[in-house]
C-alpha cells in the first residue's frame, strides 16, 4: 500500500479508456477509426480523465499500429480530454523521433498530451525484427533509450535538438506487466501503468515494487498508480457474457498464434475452445470485469481495495459499437 490511512472509494479515482482501436469482422481500420473518434467524444462527455491507444503491429484486429497519428487525429476531434500512447513501445523507434512526434502533438494540442512508454515489441519477433530493421535490438536498451528521449525534452541544449519538443512539458509514464518497468519507473519517480487487464497474477507484486522502489521527482512526489481493467457491461448479467465472448475469441487466436480481426459473440464458447485453451484464457482474463452495473461495481471496488490504485484505465473489447458505447456509459454512471 502506498501509506494512506484512508480507503479509496471509486469516487476518489480518476477512470480513463484505453482503447485498441478493434477492427471488426467484415469491417476495415477506417470503420475502426471512426468507432475511436465516437467513442473519445462520448467519454469526454461522460468525464473520463484521459483517452489512450495502444501500439501493436501484424495485428488484423488492431487499427492503432501508427499511434502518435492516431492520438492526432482524436485530439482533433476532442476539446478536453487527455489523450495519449497505452504505449508507445519505444524500442521499435528512434527516441528522437518519439520527441519530435510527441512535440508536434503537445504544440498542436497544449497541455492534453500523454506519453506512456513499454519496451515490448507490441507484436511477434519477425515483426519485431522489420520494425527495428537490426537483429541486435532487443527491449534491454530501454532505460538508456528512455534517458536519451527525456533528454530531449529537457531545457538543456544538445547538439541534436528535438524540434518540436525541446522544453515541452509532456508527461511520461512507464508501462508495464512484469516488476522490470515497476522498479525503473520508482526510481525515476515517473507516474506507473500496470498491465493487469492481461497480467493479473503480476499486479500486486509489481504495484508493491515500484511503491517501494518510488523516488521522489520535479515530476512526482509521491507515487501515482494506473491499473488495467478489462470490462464488459450491459443491462442483463446474459448480454454482458455473451458481448464478453469477443474478447475471449481473440485471446484464443493469438494462443493459437493466428490473430484475426475482432470477432461477433458467440453463444457457447465451448464449441470453440478446448478445455486446455479455456484454462489459459481464463488465467490470462482473470481481472476482467463482466455484468451488470451492480456486478462491476461491486468488482471494481474489490480491485481498487486490493491495488490501492489512483486511476483505473478501462479496456473493452466489444465487437458492436453501440453495446461498446453502453459499456463504457454505465462505467460512467458508476463513476457518478
Amino acid at each position: 500500500m502506498s501509506g494512506t490511512t484512508e480507503t479509496k472509494i471509486l469516487h476518489d479515482i480518476k477512470f480513463s479508456v484505453l482503447d485498441l482501436a478493434p477492427v471488426n469482422e467484415g469491417s476495415t481500420p477506417a470503420d475502426a477509426f471512426r468507432n475511436s473518434l465516437d467513442l473519445a467524444q462520448h467519454a469526454e462527455k461522460w468525464g473520463f480523465n484521459r483517452y489512450w491507444v495502444a501500439e501493436h503491429h501484424n495485428m488484423p484486429g488492431i487499427a492503432s499500429s501508427a499511434t502518435s497519428v492516431v492520438i492526432g487525429y482524436l485530439a482533433a476531434g476532442t476539446k478536453t480530454i487527455r489523450l495519449g500512447s497505452g504505449g508507445i513501445m519505444l524500442p521499435n523507434h528512434a527516441s528522437l523521433v518519439i520527441a519530435e512526434q510527441f512535440g508536434t502533438l503537445e504544440s498542436m494540442y497544449p497541455g492534453r498530451i500523454d506519453l506512456g512508454l513499454g519496451r515490448a515489441p507490441g507484436s511477434d519477433q519477425n515483426t519485431a525484427r522489420a520494425l527495428r530493421r537490426t537483429l541486435g535490438t532487443t527491449g534491454d536498451e530501454f532505460p538508456q533509450q528512455l534517458e536519451e528521449l527525456r533528454a530531449y525534452f529537457s531545457e538543456n541544449s544538445r547538439f541534436v535538438k528535438a524540434v518540436p519538443g525541446q522544453g515541452l512539458n509532456i508527461p511520461i509514464w512507464l508501462l508495464g506487466s512484469s516488476g522490470f518497468s515497476a522498479r525503473l519507473s520508482g526510481r525515476l519517480g515517473l507516474p506507473f501503468a500496470f498491465a493487469s487487464h492481461f497480467a493479473p497474477n503480476y499486479t500486486l507484486p509489481a504495484l508493491k515494487t515500484y511503491r517501494d522502489h518510488f523516488t521522489p521527482s520535479e515530476h512526482l512526489q509521491t507515487p501515482y498508480v494506473m491499473v488495467g481493467v478489462n470490462v464488459v457491461a450491459a443491462d442483463t448479467e446474459e448480454e454482458a457474457k455473451r458481448l464478453a465472448t469477443s474478447q475471449q475469441q481473440q485471446f484464443l487466436s493469438l494462443i493459437r498464434g493466428t490473430p484475426t480481426q475482432l470477432k461477433p459473440p458467440v453463444d457457447d464458447m465451448e464449441q470453440v475452445w478446448t478445455p486446455y485453451e479455456k484454462s489459459i484464457i481464463a488465467e490470462k482474463l482473470d481481472s476482467t470485469i463482466v455484468g451488470t452495473k451492480e456486478t462491476v461495481k461491486a468488482r471494481l471496488e474489490q480491485f481498487l481495495a486490493d491495488t490501492d490504485a489512483d486511476e483505473m484505465i478501462i479496456n473493452s473489447q466489444i465487437f458492436d459499437h453501440k453495446a461498446r458505447l453502453r459499456s463504457y456509459e454505465i462505467i460512467a454512471e458508476i463513476m457518478g
